[in-house]
């Protein structure tokens, strides 16, 4: 009895072990939730689910989730440089006109002192 279960046990462990786990886990998903939930229903449905991302993607569920997920971050990464560098090239253009502004009224203000100094250098001759 314990040789034919050790047997057993064997093969089964081979099988794991040398089939790799991917198509493994394609049954023990279901099989976890037949025997949790005792829906065979839910269970082949989650099996049936499985397979065909399996044919249309090549790929299982749990690696198409992962990809998906590592894209769309990498989309947010992408989105969120670009706005970073937007954001600078505004900052930049803003911190150029600001000084072309101040530059510009300070060259009024200095014209209108120059003139203020004249007017009064101006009324100062007159007088003497």
């Amino acid at each position: 009895m314990n040789s034919r279960l050790f047997r057993i046990l064997t093969i089964t462990l081979s099988f794991f072990f040398l089939t790799g786990f991917v198509p493994i886990l394609s049954f023990v998903g279901p099989g976890v939730t037949a025997l949790t939930s005792g829906n065979i229903y839910k269970a082949s449905a989650q099996y049936i689910i499985n397979q065909r991302i399996e044919k249309e993607t090549g790929k299982n569920s749990l690696t198409l989730i992962k990809e998906t997920l590592v894209e769309e971050k990498d989309k947010n990464i992408k989105k969120n440089s670009f706005d970073e560098d937007l954001k600078q090239l505004v900052e930049t253009r803003i911190k150029i006109t600001r000084q072309k502004l101040e530059n510009q009224n300070l060259q009024k203000l200095l014209k209108k002192r120059i003139e203020v100094t004249r007017s009064i250098l101006d009324l100062n001759n007159t007088t003497q």
